[in-house]
């Protein structure tokens, strides 16, 4: 590791988030770049610790094939989480993301995330529900040096700089000015006006598979 600068650490880093894809299944695409100069931060680890609402969230099986792949690296908090629930049933969750360097700049990191809507409630009018995703807080951890008090402010993080299972470290919490203090993400929803054309259709399409599946065992089925 190396010792950054204090001047140079003092200057605010630059926080892009990005929504990727359309729909439900997104990817929430993160890129930082930290103000300071030359190779200064070549051996530092970098996370975004972010705030996801409740209309929106991260699969834990999916986000753990993916860490199994070596393709992202991040902390869940709870770890424990209902992909099934609505938004309305739903709570916060908080992620701490890991960044990866960039190969094309000596001082910016970027990682990307899948994220999934939750189900709204029908709505009265609008077909989208707007979900905001607060700029996540960046986060520095350069092994044992000493960083100004100045300018770093300690945070309360229990992680690894690493994402491994080795012990949590000291992180840091550093200024930062973000593209856009918020992002939006629309989620399709329901009309009210409609539900009872949907209860119909579905009450429908059940009564009809079930027929079919009923005629299927009495056809071809084996009965002793």
């Amino acid at each position: 590791c190396v010792i950054l600068d204090v001047q140079a650490a003092c200057q605010d880093a630059t926080v892009t988030q990005e929504l990727l894809k359309e729909g439900f299944h997104r990817d929430l695409l993160v890129k930082v770049e930290l103000g300071v100069v030359g190779e200064d931060a070549g051996g530092c680890a970098v996370a975004a610790r972010t705030r996801l609402p409740p209309g929106i969230y991260v699969d834990p099986y999916e986000l753990a094939s993916l860490q199994q792949h070596n393709l992202t690296k991040a902390v869940l908090i709870p770890d424990v989480i209902d992909v099934e629930a609505p938004e309305y049933l739903a709570t916060d969750l908080l992620v701490l993301l890991y960044m990866e360097p960039d190969p094309r700049c000596s001082r910016c990191f970027r990682a990307a995330l899948p994220v999934h809507g939750r189900y709204h409630r029908p709505a009265e009018e609008s077909e989208e529900a707007l979900v905001v995703l607060k700029s996540p807080e960046v986060l520095v951890c350069c092994c044992d040096n000493r960083l100004s008090a100045e300018c770093w402010k300690p945070a309360e993080v229990e992680a690894s700089c690493s994402g491994k299972n080795v012990g949590p470290c000291q992180w840091y919490s550093i200024t930062h000015k973000p593209a856009y203090k918020e992002l939006i993400l629309q989620v399709p929803v329901g009309l009210r006006q409609h539900s009872s054309l949907v209860c119909v259709v579905t009450l429908l399409a059940t009564v009809l598979c079930s027929s079919l599946i009923l005629a299927a065992v009495c056809k071809y089925g084996h009965f002793s």
